[in-house]
């Protein structure tokens, strides 16, 4: 079943709005976007974005970056000036 329009607007809006530099979790996204708990759906409507949003500014709660794309993730991270912990696999959580 896909989301409702209005989740998905509401997410693209919270998503488009991260600031350079700045990283958001799922979780916050939803809370942003008016749907809390629906943090799966947030990485859902990601998902199918195709790459029009800055995706890599979205992490998981405890940090971690995209399974499978956690190079690509970390190189635009990293460019923005976000540190991530020295095995590149998570964000620096503690310092942003």
């Amino acid at each position: 079943m896909a989301p409702p329009p209005d989740f998905i607007d509401a997410v693209t809006a919270a998503i488009a709005a991260i600031p350079n530099g700045d990283v958001m979790t799922y979780g916050e996204i939803a809370q942003e976007a008016g749907f809390p708990g629906a943090a799966r759906a947030v990485g859902n409507v990601l998902a199918t974005s195709g790459g029009t949003l800055p995706w890599w500014r979205v992490v998981t709660v405890s940090g971690r970056l995209a399974p499978g794309k956690q190079r690509e993730h970390g190189c635009l991270l990293v460019a923005e000036g976000v540190q991530l912990i020295p095995a590149g696999t998570h964000v620096e959580m503690a310092t942003r």
